[in-house]
């Protein structure tokens, strides 16, 4: 696909309101975005080219990606579409659309939608006179998203007495996130919330958890939150500033579900990358654990093949289909918040429940992505160090889908020999497949 221009975003809009009516023969879509400066052209763009196709557009404006999902299903409308490119820096920008169930659409739709773009065929159908669509705001977006959060939380329960550091990444969160905490009764010190339409995501947010880490420490917070430019994924910090990363999440979570027999099939969904600690401590408990290529939407789809209800990834992503069909950094806080406060303990007393194995990641830039068989030499140094793990560790080694990268990652009981082992296949990984 071409860059995301005012252009591209009319036709976009265009084609997703085509394949809509198309498939339901009825047409209302949602439109929703964080708060990059781009977001102004790309939402009108949009909503023009939806409109000019006979179709509806509610604009809902700034809200995280977990609120347009909750929006498109409660409203019942046809699909939702978010303007936001996530955790990267204000100048960067995409789409991702969800489907009336406030799911991402499958590939083959997603595949139409481009065709649709690149062949000239939407010239010959544009509506004219009255059957072309309007356009509305929905003003109570992020009222109507605030209300459905607090619902998730248990209703005898407050957070009365907890002080919150909470970044917002200057982005969708901003004013969604304080409002939950703030109206549940806790003392929240905001950060990130200012945002300019160049902030977001700048040295603040999930990518940056250093600087509510300090926060914590300095002001004797007993937590710290920090979400990412759109909201659906969170990073936890702990009254000592020492992070707490999906994984734990999951593992807290998870073990709280099991006990209470509300984890579904007892299984947690998680992908290649989570620690083989959480394997551990959610088999020990009794429990399962299903794990997925990388990637959030990999999780949900295999959450909703198996008719599992809790999934995430290890960068914390965390998914509660019994209350939302994505990820959502506010809700995961609230579910989290609400066994510190029933089991009256502090993060990081809760975060034992998981003791992560030393986990050694190496990358290494390749000339191309060749079949690793081909190379003798390393397969037979990669069948000497899995035999040397045994059962105590294991080892991942797959290309990144976006880069010429190779990753190779390593876990086991002992840090020192893992970093030997990752970087003897380095170098073998560097002598065949290397830029020269």
């Amino acid at each position: 696909m071409d860059p995301m221009t005012g252009e591209m975003a009319m036709q976009l809009g265009r084609a997703i309101a085509h394949v809509f009516k198309e498939v339901q023969g009825k047409h209302r879509i949602v439109v929703g975005k964080d708060t990059r400066l781009s977001g102004y052209m790309l939402e009108t763009a949009l909503a023009s080219g939806i409109v000019s196709m006979g179709a509806d557009v509610w604009l809902v404006g700034p809200l995280p990606t977990p609120g347009i999902a909750f929006i498109t299903t409660s409203m019942r409308a046809n699909a939702g579409v978010v303007i936001s490119a996530s955790h990267n820096p204000y100048y960067d920008n995409g789409i991702k659309i969800f489907s009336q169930s406030g799911f991402k659409l499958p590939d083959e739709m997603e595949s139409r939608i481009e065709e649709l773009i690149l062949s000239n065929h939407l010239h010959s159908l544009r509506p004219t006179a009255s059957e072309v669509g309007k356009a509305y705001r929905i003003d109570d977006a992020v009222g109507r998203y605030v209300v459905f959060l607090k619902n998730t939380f248990p209703n005898q329960l407050n957070l009365d007495g907890l002080r919150i550091v909470l970044d917002c990444a200057h982005g969708a969160a901003y004013r969604v996130a304080p409002t939950v905490l703030e109206e549940l009764g806790a003392e929240v010190m905001p950060i990130g919330v200012d945002p300019d339409g160049e902030n977001i995501n700048a040295n603040c947010g999930a990518l940056h958890p250093e600087l509510a880490s300090r926060i914590v420490v300095e002001k004797g917070a007993d937590i710290g939150m920090v979400l990412d430019g759109d909201g659906d994924r969170i990073i936890f910090v702990d009254r000592y500033g020492k992070q707490v990363d999906g994984d734990q999440i999951l593992a807290i979570c998870g073990l709280r579900m099991l006990s209470e027999k509300k984890l579904k099939k007892d299984t947690v969904v998680t992908t290649v990358m989570s620690n083989m600690g959480l394997d551990r401590a959610i088999l020990k408990a009794g429990g399962k654990l299903v794990r997925t290529q990388v990637g959030d939407r990999y999780v949900v789809e295999e959450m909703v093949r198996g008719g599992y209800n809790l999934g995430g990834e290890q960068s914390g992503h965390t998914i509660f289909l019994d209350y939302n069909t994505t990820g959502d950094g506010i809700l995961t806080a609230l579910q989290v918040l609400a066994i510190m406060k029933q089991k009256e303990r502090p993060l990081d007393e809760l975060a034992k429940v998981m003791e992560p194995l030393p986990q050694v990641l190496y990358n290494v830039e390749v000339r191309e992505k060749r079949e690793l068989s081909e190379f003798p030499e390393i397969q037979k140094r990669t069948k000497e160090i899995e035999k040397a793990l045994d059962n105590a560790g294991r080892m991942l080694i797959r290309y990144s889908g976006t880069e010429p990268l190779l990753r190779i990652m390593i876990e086991g009981e002992d840090e020192a020999k893992l970093h030997r082992f990752a970087q003897d296949l380095v170098e073998l990984v560097k002598k065949y497949l290397g830029k020269t």
